[in-house]
């Protein structure tokens, strides 16, 4: 699902009230352990953080005009999901989470590439997240984003 939402406080207002706690709580993990440089604004149609132009010109490649995506999350029919583009990009950091998280969660974890679905809300694994979130600084994700962009 997609909300016309203009601001990430706007679209905690839109998603189901049932929903709210649960991205309350996402977001504010998000937010307390993403590294400096970082910034919160609404993408895609979902919450989402990302290199400002200020310290990324280029933006994303598929489209300039749009600051260079880090992750994201979003309430979904079924599912709240979190985007990861760094779980994406760098093997090392995908197999780690995939070893991590059944220390966490006693739920198979539904992945795809990118996106981590979480379809018991009230078993989101918050540590696990607050740790990701922490893995890559904004120059670490410029670094490994270039590299796999010249691939």
């Amino acid at each position: 699902m997609q909300y016309k939402a203009s601001s990430p406080e706007d679209y905690m207002r839109r998603v189901p009230k049932e929903r709210q706690p649960v991205l309350k709580e996402l977001r504010k993990v998000i937010r307390d352990n993403l590294p400096k440089g970082f910034e919160e604004g609404m993408q895609y149609g979902m919450i989402g953080y990302f290199v400002p132009h200020s310290i990324y010109p280029n933006g994303y490649h598929c489209k300039p005009e749009e600051p260079l995506p880090f992750m994201s999350f979003a309430s979904q029919k079924h599912a709240v999901n979190l985007y990861h583009s760094g779980i994406y990009a760098n093997p090392e950091l995908y197999d780690w989470f995939v070893a991590e998280y059944p220390k966490h969660s006693k739920l198979k974890l539904d992945m795809g590439k990118s996106c981590i679905r979480f379809k018991k809300i009230d078993a989101i694994p918050f540590e696990l997240i607050a740790q990701l979130t922490k893995k890559m600084s904004v120059q670490d994700w410029i670094t490994l984003y270039e590299s796999n962009l010249m691939k």
